[in-house]
């Protein structure tokens, strides 16, 4: 009888393991992989995050080579248009987001300079300004601002709160915060400049401003720009598209170079 339960036990060792519920351990699940970068075109990638696994917080990051891209802001006071009014207004944009928060009467809040001409009053004391002077990006804290940095620029939008400023955490609240539809202008350590859309429910300001450097974007700075129904992005070359539940009157458009 001791051999039969050992020949017995040594006949199962052979079976494969799905006929062996009680006697092997089941095979574990492993966590998919984060998606990588996906190239549009040279200079132009994008990809998704999953905050935590959260399908509802999902963010679509696209990252931009200004050696390859220009930017332009484009502001329509009082004339706020849809996703694809923007579109047939500039069809060679390879990608347009939402910008400057704005009023009732679809005046923008904060600086709006468009081909060097400026609109409203800089934010002093929060936020954050994306601008390109000599066609060179760059972001401006207004944790610590530098106006010289404003006054002379081609193209610049603004928004707040900062939400990564040095590779770390900028924003930091009590309570949960409210989870909405996000649109966020960043850049890398490379000077590469990331815009990051959460297109459904997002995550609080607090949340995502702890959980961007955690990321691997190696993001150096970043700011929130209008959300909730203004989120907007046109991405054509992904065949992409968020549309925003109220019409904007200012959006940033990124355009190939022409070299290129």
């Amino acid at each position: 009888m001791i051999y039969v339960a050992a020949f017995g036990i040594l006949a199962a060792c052979s079976l494969p393991h799905h006929l062996l519920p009680g006697l092997m351990p089941e095979p574990q699940p492993t966590a998919a992989p984060e998606p990588a970068w996906r190239e549009i075109d040279a200079g132009l990638h994008w990809r998704e995050l999953i905050p935590g696994g959260d399908e509802l917080a999902r963010l679509i990051v696209v990252r931009i080579d200004p050696a390859r891209y220009r930017f332009r802001a484009i502001y329509r006071p009082g004339q706020p248009e849809s996703l694809a009014r923007w579109r047939t207004l500039e069809p060679e944009a390879s990608l347009i987001i939402n910008a400057n928060f704005f009023d009732p009467n679809h005046q923008a809040l904060g600086l709006v300079v468009s081909d060097g001409i400026a609109s409203g009053v800089a934010y002093r004391d929060r936020g954050g300004a994306f601008v390109t002077r000599a066609g060179e990006p760059a972001i401006i804290s207004h944790r610590f601002p530098s106006w010289r940095g404003l006054q002379d620029a081609e193209q610049a939008i603004q928004g707040f709160p900062l939400l990564v400023e040095g590779g770390a955490q900028a924003y930091f609240a009590a309570g949960n915060g409210e989870r909405t539809r996000r649109t966020i202008i960043g850049m890398d350590r490379r000077g590469k400049v990331l815009v990051i859309v959460a297109p459904f429910l997002g995550l609080s300001l607090a949340d995502l401003s702890a959980y961007l450097p955690e990321t691997d974007l190696e993001i150096e700075t970043a700011f929130n720009l209008d959300g909730g129904g203004s989120t907007l992005l046109a991405l054509p070359g992904a065949a992409y598209y968020q549309p925003s539940l109220d019409r904007v009157p200012t959006v940033l458009a990124v355009y190939q170079r022409a070299n290129d």
